[in-house]
C-alpha cells in the first residue's frame, strides 16, 4: 500500500523482516519499475520503493532538481521511517543519486548499488544528450521515448514482449512536459559532480550494466568502480538498459547475491 511522506513523497514498505534496502528508480520512471524485483528481495530484506519528486504520485520538485534535492528527499524520507542504515541501490539517475547520498551522509548507507548509471561522458554522448534534453524541453516526454525504448531493451525484447515495452512507453509518456525536462537535464548534467567521489565512498560497492547499455556502458561502470576501493563490478551479457525489466531473473540473482554477502554490514 502506498503511503504519502510529509514532504509529499509516495512510498510503499514490502518484506515483514530484514535489513533495510531502498530502491530508486530512474528518470521517467517510477517506484512500479521494481516489480519484478520486490517479491523476491522482500523474502529476505524490508524493501523501501518510493518515487522521485516529479515522477508518479510524488509531489513536483519543491525547488530547481539538482542531485542534492533528491539526496535530500531520501534523508527525509529515511529520517521519517526511522532508518538509521540501510543498503541504497539506484538505477541510472538513481544510481547517480545514491552516489551523492553516500557522499553526503555516508554514516546512513551500508551498502550501495549503482545500476546502469553514467559516468563522465565523452564529448559526443554528452551533446546527444543534451539534444534529447532541448527535445524534451520543447515537446515534452514523447519526443524521445522512442529511441529511449531502443536504447533500453534489446530489439527481440522489443518485439516479444511488448506488454513491459508498452507499460514503460506508458510510464515515461505520464511525465509532466514542464517537469520533465528540469530533471532530465540533472541527468545530463550532474555526473561532473560525481567523479572521482569527495569524500570517497567507502562502503561494499556494486556496480552492474548490460554490455548492450550504450549509454551507461561497461566501460563507464569500469570507471565508477575504480574510484570506489573494493567495489564488485557485473557486466550483464546480452542486455541493454532496462535489464530488471527484460531479465529479472539474471539480475535478481546479482542483487540478492550482493545483498546477502554485506547483510552483516546492513542494518535498520
Amino acid at each position: 500500500m502506498a503511503l504519502m511522506a510529509v514532504d509529499g513523497t509516495s512510498f510503499e514498505w514490502h518484506g515483514d523482516s530484514g535489513s533495510v534496502v531502498v530502491l530508486i528508480h530512474g528518470l521517467g520512471l517510477n517506484k512500479a519499475m521494481w516489480q519484478w524485483q520486490v517479491p523476491v528481495l522482500a523474502q529476505s530484506y524490508r524493501v523501501l520503493t518510493y518515487d522521485l519528486y516529479g515522477h508518479g504520485d510524488s509531489q513536483t520538485p519543491p525547488s530547481t532538481p539538482d542531485l542534492t534535492l533528491f539526496s535530500t528527499q531520501l534523508l527525509k524520507l529515511l529520517d521519517e521511517n526511522d532508518i538509521e542504515s540501510c543498503a541504497v541501490l539506484g538505477f541510472s539517475l538513481g544510481g547517480m543519486i545514491c552516489r551523492r547520498f553516500a557522499m553526503d551522509h555516508p554514516g546512513r548507507v551500508s551498502a550501495l548499488g549503482i545500476l546502469h548509471s553514467p559516468h563522465k561522458r565523452k564529448a559526443a554522448a554528452q551533446d546527444a544528450i543534451l539534444k534529447r534534453v532541448a527535445q524534451a524541453r520543447q515537446d515534452g516526454p514523447s519526443a524521445t521515448v522512442e529511441a529511449a525504448l531502443d536504447r533500453w531493451f534489446t530489439e527481440g525484447f522489443r518485439k516479444s514482449d511488448q506488454d513491459r515495452t508498452g507499460l514503460v512507453r506508458r510510464w515515461v509518456m505520464a511525465n509532466s512536459k514542464q517537469v520533465y525536462p528540469s530533471i532530465y537535464q540533472v541527468l545530463a548534467d550532474g555526473v561532473d559532480e560525481l567523479v572521482a567521489p569527495d569524500p570517497a565512498i567507502s562502503c561494499p560497492t556494486l556496480v552492474m550494466t548490460g554490455d548492450e547499455d550504450f549509454g551507461n556502458s561497461p566501460e563507464m561502470s569500469q570507471a565508477i568502480a575504480g574510484e570506489i576501493s573494493g567495489a564488485q563490478i557485473k557486466i550483464l551479457p546480452g542486455l541493454r538498459h532496462m535489464a530488471m525489466v527484460e531479465d529479472p531473473g539474471q539480475v535478481n540473482t546479482v542483487l540478492l547475491s550482493f545483498l546477502d554477502r554485506v547483510k552483516g554490514v546492513a542494518n535498520g
